[in-house]
């Protein structure tokens, strides 16, 4: 992401409870008047890159999106076992006056303001540009198009019951008129701009017009992304089961293309996330952060890494501490451990940083100077993601001696998620059995480093589910799809409590604070922020939460 110059991007105002003032404050844009600006497609281009500074926002994917409202699952819990603090969302005690919840909300709808702006603007003016500029503004609309499609994706699959924006002037509207769509709607509308992305987007390999594409929309990057909504749109709560064949033609483009591959190394995804490497082969979808020189209030660090990452304490001129806030629900390590998969060792750190024991990671069993059974099963709770072990990982180009932020990159989507998606849509669609298998194949043979742990072809429909799902936990554990995963397939309430229940049958003290508060018919969709609410009056509170 480089600097970004914006003209005056308005809000939604009263709708979403935010005035003009408050969000141009809180963005710290400079404004520019908007009749003297998108006059070429060179302003074009900063326009547009500053809708996707938007995902680097804390309410978007440097920390509700990625790490806080993500977690509460059967692979992952907040640490401690109370519901203070950022602890509420984590543990569903949250409810429709949470600020993390409006604060989501706000945000991505005025980013939908500006991707809506963006793409009439520039539309307009397009018809006044040359061949070559109207080639490029046109790739940029596709960008535009594509990103509000995430936008809204995030919000009905969180929210479910939204309202609808598709232009700028309804925006302008009084909020009492406002209305929510049935999601279906929504992902209709969804479907509409990643098809037309699709269209005009290049692929990533392939891109001659942009001076540079790292971490922007391609036609892979749309393709894929479509494929995700596709099985999201086929899940709980709409279950618009032919959206499952869609989701398996348009994942098929991506893995038949020819243009994207996984990365031979699995440790090399993780290393390049967290040096600001792009690899456009596997990476499709990829939230870049950067910091200046000093922590002013334009920076776009995240909190990858420092919140859910390993713990560490601080040392003074080399490095921050790390908070450790994701901890793994143990039932996950116990049962992945028996495939000796050596994913997991890359995935789930036993082990923090603790520098009055030496500069090297010092495993929590070490440390136990009564090493009973329940001393070790208090241990054995406290490990965390170790995807993002800033002090593995992190060279000293992209380091951040910092206690909060962190300059580490977020996965929204990878290759080796559409090859499972594109398994679990042919599987329930009725299609090919066999192109299934070798896509999930092909993730377990980067995963394993061979062929010998290789689905067979004999699965029946149900064990060949059961085991894409596993496969899912496995490759993504902690990148923020297992709850949504869980939510689509209709399962969430019943795995939590299923989790609670094998933890107790574990460990008697074991901690799983989530399935005292979980709460089935009303925790698969966040409410709708009660100040908004009060303010679109024709608009009901979502199911349980009213």
């Amino acid at each position: 992401m480089k600097k970004i110059l914006l003209y005056g991007l308005s809000t939604l105002g009263l709708l979403f409870g935010i005035s003009c003032s408050d969000l141009l404050e809180e963005e710290s844009y400079t404004e520019v008047g908007k009749d003297n600006y998108l006059n070429n497609v060179s302003e074009a281009e900063t326009v547009l890159m500053g809708i996707y500074k938007n995902l680097t926002n804390d309410y978007l994917y440097s920390f509700h999106l990625s790490l806080l409202f993500t977690i509460s699952s059967d692979i992952a819990q907040c640490e401690g076992s109370t519901t203070s603090s950022f602890r509420e969302i984590p543990t569903n005690s949250h409810n429709p006056s949470t600020p993390q919840i409006e604060q989501t909300w706000q945000k991505l709808y005025s980013s939908i303001y500006d991707a809506n702006d963006f793409i009439e603007t520039v539309s307009s003016r397009l018809d006044g540009w040359n061949s070559s500029n109207r080639e490029l503004a046109t790739i940029y609309l596709g960008e535009a198009r594509a990103l509000r499609a995430l936008f809204y994706f995030e919000l009905v699959r969180w929210y479910g019951n939204v309202v609808l924006v598709k232009s700028t002037a309804e925006s302008n509207i009084p909020a009492t008129e406002y209305v929510q769509s049935d999601p279906k709607e929504v992902y209709a509308f969804i479907e509409e701009d990643l098809k037309y992305a699709a269209e005009v987007l290049p692929w990533a390999v392939d891109d001659t017009k942009r001076s540079s594409n790292a971490y922007r929309f391609s036609k892979g990057a749309a393709l894929g992304l479509l494929a995700k909504v596709y099985c999201t749109w086929a899940g709980y709560p709409v279950r618009d089961e032919s959206k499952w064949a869609e989701a398996a033609k348009a994942a098929r483009q991506v893995v038949e293309s020819g243009k994207h591959r996984l990365i031979p190394d699995y440790e090399t995804v993780w290393s390049n996330t967290c040096n600001g490497i792009w690899d456009a082969g596997e990476s499709l979808i990829e939230v870049s952060f950067y910091s200046p020189t000093s922590l002013d209030s334009d920076m776009t660090a995240g909190r990858i890494g420092k919140w859910n990452g390993v713990l560490a304490d601080a040392v003074e001129g080399k490095r921050g501490r790390n908070a450790a806030n994701w901890k793994v629900v143990y039932t996950f390590t116990r049962e992945w451990e028996s495939h000796k998969d050596p994913r997991m060792a890359l995935s789930i750190a036993d082990y923090r940083y603790d520098s009055s024991k030496g500069d090297g990671p010092v495993t929590y069993f070490s440390t136990v100077s009564n090493p009973t059974e329940d001393n070790l099963n208090k241990q054995r709770q406290i490990f965390t993601p170790a995807k993002w072990d800033t002090e593995k990982y992190v060279n000293s180009a992209n380091y951040m001696i910092n206690n909060d932020k962190s300059c580490i990159n977020w996965y929204i989507l990878r290759y080796s998620d559409v090859l499972l998606l594109f398994a679990e849509a042919l599987n329930e669609s009725g299609g090919s059995v066999v192109d299934a298998v070798d896509a999930v194949n092909a993730v377990r043979r980067r995963g394993f480093g061979d062929t010998a742990h290789d689905l067979s072809y004999g699965l029946s429909q149900e064990e060949l589910r059961e085991a894409i799902r596993k496969e899912r936990a496995y490759e993504l554990c902690f990148e923020g799809h297992r709850k949504q995963d869980l939510i689509r397939w209709g399962i969430y309430y019943t795995t939590i409590r299923n989790t609670a229940q094998e933890l107790v049958n574990w460990f008697t003290n074991a901690n799983y604070t989530v399935a005292r508060f979980t709460v089935e018919g009303r925790h698969e969709l966040l409410p709708i922020p009660q100040r908004d609410l009060d303010l679109m009056t024709k608009c009901k509170q979502n199911p349980g939460w009213e």
